[in-house]
């Protein structure tokens, strides 16, 4: 089972209880969806050749949202 179910299934029973803009709501919103994404990822570069440490420093750079993105 994904990580990202026990995010999922917080979310939903926050949801029920609590207003869209609760701090709790919108933080596991949040780790949620970082969850997912990383899941994401992961699958994408399992499949992928082996990456540069070059081409691995561009991506992180893009993921901390550093001017190195470009």
């Amino acid at each position: 089972m994904p990580a990202s179910t026990h995010y999922r299934a917080k979310v939903a029973s926050l949801t029920r209880s609590r207003t869209p803009d609760d701090p709790e709501l919108v933080e596991a919103k949040r780790d949620y969806r970082a969850e997912k994404l990383g899941e994401l990822i992961q699958h994408q570069v399992d499949a992928w050749p082996p990456l540069t440490i070059e081409q691995r420093e561009r991506l992180a750079a893009i993921l901390r949202g550093g001017q190195d993105a470009a």
